[in-house]
């Protein structure tokens, strides 16, 4: 795996009007079905953002990804935002997750960005106790 996804994982994966068109024409819906299905209300009123799903590596991620794969499953019609990404050869994670398989010395490795309850139980107890 070369590219984990990690854009995909961004909370706020803002969506055009155009992209949810796109999205509905994709699964054969309306306009109004693909926006009460796919997005949720963003930062400010106006703004649609994806709607995610539980992810193993980064915690959440956008509710297209393939978990497994860390293919997109609707890339012909992904949102504007994801065609426009990264915007260079490749995006920062990217660099940091080939550094961190050559330091460790592991092609398959997987830097999480998040931890599991439960996996550093002295931070949790000094969190509950602050």
């Amino acid at each position: 795996m070369n590219c984990p996804s990690y854009c995909c994982t961004y909370p706020r994966i803002p969506v055009t009007r155009r992209d949810i068109q796109r999205l509905a024409r994709h699964f054969d819906i309306t306009e109004e079905q693909a926006r009460r299905r796919f997005t949720k209300r963003g930062w400010s009123g106006r703004e649609r953002v994806l709607r995610h799903q539980k992810d193993e590596i980064f915690g959440t991620a956008c509710r297209f990804l393939d978990t497994e794969t860390r293919l997109c499953t609707v890339h012909g019609s992904r949102p504007s935002v994801c065609r426009g990404h990264p915007d260079g050869r490749n995006c920062g994670y990217y660099t940091f997750l080939m550094a961190e398989r050559r330091d460790q010395r592991d092609p398959t490795l997987v830097a999480r960005a998040y931890n599991l309850p439960g996996e550093f139980p002295r931070l949790e107890e000094r969190r509950k106790g602050e």
